[in-house]
């Protein structure tokens, strides 16, 4: 069982033109290879007039279920450098699609692994990078006045704010990392003089931005 993981959050589009062909490089976080599958689907529909929409996936966190594909394109010229730029940047659960528009040139086999590896380099240098790792989701009750530096806290450190909620006291939901928890935990009783109660909800793979 693997502790921690990088892959990409949401979705993320580039393009450029080289030698008058459209080049338009479409990556999104999947969870498995039905999403993984659904998500080439949509792009090649909405890109149903492309030359090609070439593809590949690495769709678990272990790198076991991946695939590609070259579309038409000549073999090993697309797919497979996509691929290889995945398994280098290390990113897993991830799918990208290379969309062409043919402009009339050929690039020869070179030119074609040069402009699909490096627009999926390109892509993933933009997309937005996360860390997958187990974190602990916490609930964490703090009175009226304390608010104010709570919030400070929360903003000073790793945590993600899942959620609030304003009763008679306020209740944040927090997702720290499991490694961090006894830090976080000390640190906020600390800062609010021990007027915080804390309660431990469950533990989960989570995505903290880089």
């Amino acid at each position: 069982m693997i502790d921690r993981y990088m892959s990409v959050s949401g979705e993320c589009q580039t393009q450029k033109i080289i030698e008058k062909s459209r080049f338009i490089t479409t990556s999104r976080h999947v969870e498995g290879e039905d999403e993984a599958r659904a998500f080439i689907c949509e792009i090649s529909k909405k890109y149903a007039d492309a030359t090609h929409n070439c593809y590949a996936y690495i769709c678990d966190e272990l790198g076991n279920f991946l695939r590609f594909s070259d579309d038409g394109e000549p073999q090993g010229t697309a797919g497979m450098p996509m691929l290889e730029v995945l398994k280098n940047k290390k990113l897993f659960q991830i799918a990208v699609v290379v969309t062409r528009y043919f402009g009339g040139i050929k690039l020869g086999t070179g030119g074609l692994v040069r402009a699909y590896s490096g627009g999926v380099a390109e892509n993933l240098d933009a997309a937005q990078k996360v860390i997958y790792e187990t974190c602990s989701e916490l609930k964490i009750f703090v009175d009226y006045p304390l608010v104010d530096a709570a919030t400070r806290y929360f903003e000073s450190t790793d945590a993600d704010v899942l959620g609030t909620e304003y009763a008679s006291e306020a209740v944040f939901t927090v997702a720290i990392k499991k490694s961090n928890e006894q830090n976080f935990t000390s640190a906020l009783v600390n800062r609010l003089n021990g007027r915080v109660k804390l309660q431990k909800i469950r533990e989960y793979f989570f995505p903290f931005k880089l």
